[in-house]
């Protein structure tokens, strides 16, 4: 078809005689050549795309995406499990400026945010917890994500994804107890929060009916409290905690932030959210410490990602889906070389530690361990963990069990 088309260009060229050819002419004959010789890749809409094969393959979406320049996130700290390394990654990479809107948000501001933001400052992408994933496909009206199914697709567990790629579980903690090292006694269990001694320095990581690390612990506080294991009564974990604001009056919010200055001592937190603010207290001199309650631990369901249906970056959009779901051992952001930035989209994705690598060297549990573990390139966390012989696991929990106990903590929390 092109061989045609350009033996046609050259019979036209000689047909017309030197005086006749117009700089007008040579110029509809140039740029019709052109265009048919040229890629239909500019003819594929990135906010349509639904999987790597419709976005033309890995070269033409990294193209796509580096033309953009930029990826939008929200609600995504540097310090939370490992992301700090995937954005310094992606950004070298990709030559791509990675923006984040409120580190420290909810889930609930995220949704909110997508619902109600100027096109401009929508996320690309977003990081909710499962308490609000009902949100983004409301029955009978318009979805609030954009279906998408990621290459690592069939390595995420089923019950860990809609069906129809509007979203997919990506990484998953257990809860800790975080505490400062002057704290006494040591925290061991949930009920150790209403120790009077620890009167005025207990705290929460957010608001339980919009926060999913909050939520949780409200449902660890309920399991340690004598609370069902499936979650259908978590007045025990409210008992608990209105028990603590009784004593402290009000809840410090437990961040690295105020753990380091001394505001709260003690509190839930994710376990990779521990490990992170320990080894970040320990820069500034302060010593924080992390335990398992010795009676249970809570392996919550996975962190839910996806996709914008509002993207502003289409192509990147898809490709840090692409990336975060990666599983290579690859080279960190400092290891990358100007051989590397050079290669071929698909050759220098080969290139890049993924994102699944990098939760689990963290300390967070990524979606697709058991693959990963089957194909044994499952890695190493970098950091020791010792499990408490006498705390039994506890994982068990649906969506539905979420939703039902958000309801319970939503009629109860304000009030407590």
């Amino acid at each position: 078809m092109i061989e045609h088309l350009l033996i046609e260009r050259k019979s036209m060229i000689k047909s017309l005689s030197k005086k006749s050819i117009t700089i007008a002419t040579l110029v509809v004959i140039v740029a019709s050549t052109a265009l048919a010789i040229r890629p239909a890749e500019a003819a594929i809409d990135y906010c349509k795309v639904t999987d790597l094969k419709s976005a033309g393959g890995m070269d033409a979406l990294v193209k796509a995406a580096k033309k953009e320049g930029a990826l939008n996130l929200i609600t995504t700290p540097r310090d939370w499990a490992g992301y700090g390394a995937m954005f310094d990654i992606y950004e070298k990479a990709f030559n791509v400026k990675i923006s984040v809107d409120n580190p420290d948000g909810s889930s609930q501001y995220e949704i909110d945010t997508m619902k109600t933001a100027p096109k401009s400052k929508q996320p690309d992408s977003i990081d909710i917890g499962p308490l609000v994933v009902a949100q983004l496909t409301p029955p009978g009206a318009k979805p609030l994500s954009a279906p998408y199914k990621v290459s690592s697709w069939n390595d995420i567990p089923s019950n860990a994804k809609d069906a129809n790629g509007y979203w997919y579980g990506n990484y998953s903690g257990k809860l800790a107890l975080v505490y400062t090292s002057d704290l006494t006694p040591a925290p061991t269990k949930a009920t150790d929060l209403t120790n009077p001694a620890y009167k005025g320095v207990v705290g929460i990581t957010g608001d339980p009916t919009s926060s999913n690390q909050a939520f949780m612990s409200v449902i660890a506080a309920s399991i340690g409290n004598g609370g069902a294991q499936n979650l259908a009564d978590v007045q025990p974990g409210l008992a608990l905690f209105k028990n603590v604001k009784s004593v402290n009056g009000a809840l410090v919010k437990v961040n690295a932030t105020n753990l380091v200055s001394g505001a709260v001592k003690v509190g839930f937190a994710w376990d990779f959210n521990s490990i992170g603010w320990t080894a970040g207290a320990a820069k500034a001199g302060i010593n924080l410490k992390w335990t398992y309650p010795s009676d249970f631990i809570l392996q919550a369901p996975p962190y839910i990602n996806a996709i914008n249906a509002k993207a502003p970056h289409c192509a990147n959009a898809r490709l840090w889906q692409e990336y975060v779901y990666s599983q290579n051992e690859g080279k960190t952001a400092a290891e990358l070389t100007d051989a590397d930035l050079k290669l071929s989209g698909s050759k220098l994705f080969a290139k890049l530690r993924g994102g699944q690598n990098i939760f689990q060297r963290n300390a967070a549990t990524p979606v697709t361990s058991d693959a990963m573990q089957q194909k044994g390139i499952l890695p190493a966390s970098q950091v020791a963990i010792t499990m408490p012989t006498t705390a039994k696991v506890v994982k068990k929990m649906t969506i539905s069990d979420i939703l039902s106990a958000r309801e319970q903590i939503i009629s109860s929390w304000a009030s407590l």
